[in-house]
């Protein structure tokens, strides 16, 4: 009867690890050796405010610096003038089209910005679209979801493929 347990616990443990390391390949079907080498650099992006359920949080217009670095399998986007830094997932590549998105948590609020581009030489257009969740400080539960809708454009600084 132990080793019929024993046995059943062992089937369990093993499906689940397969199961898991499944889930795991399928989520993380994206290599980062897919990414074109071309994203990799410093950009000079304006974004423009297309949509919005909330105007009075998100500004209409900005220009902004992105560096985009690559150390392993991370890829990192900062931004130099506000200090900002983080990590990115990519969540498609076709061809000169890259998905990727980034979550930052600040007080009781998380900022996710998803980002579609397509490159072309050194310049890329896109869509960066963003969603502001605040939480409660009692319970945890989402209060409030602010989205926008950015038309962005980026046009390269430095990195590869800026003299050709």
């Amino acid at each position: 009867m132990k080793k019929y347990i024993l046995c059943l616990f062992m089937l369990i443990v093993t499906m689940q690890f397969c199961i898991a390391e499944q889930v795991k390949t399928l989520s993380a079907g994206i290599s980062v050796n897919d990414v074109p080498k071309t994203l990799f650099g410093s950009w000079r992006v304006v974004a423009k405010l297309e949509d919005s359920n909330s105007y009075g949080t998100f500004k209409p217009q900005s220009a902004d610096m992105w560096t985009l670095s690559r150390t392993g399998d991370t890829i990192t986007l900062s931004n130099p003038f506000t200090g900002a830094n983080a990590e990115i997932t990519v969540k498609a590549v076709e061809g000169n089209l890259v998905v990727f998105s980034k979550k930052a948590p600040y007080d009781n609020k998380m900022l996710t910005d998803t980002v579609s581009l397509r490159l072309d030489k050194n310049n890329f257009k896109g869509i960066n679209t963003l969603k502001l969740e605040s939480f409660s400080l009692i319970d945890g539960h989402v209060i409030k979801t602010e989205t926008a809708r950015y038309i962005i454009t980026g046009e390269k600084i430095s990195g590869e493929n800026i003299i050709e």
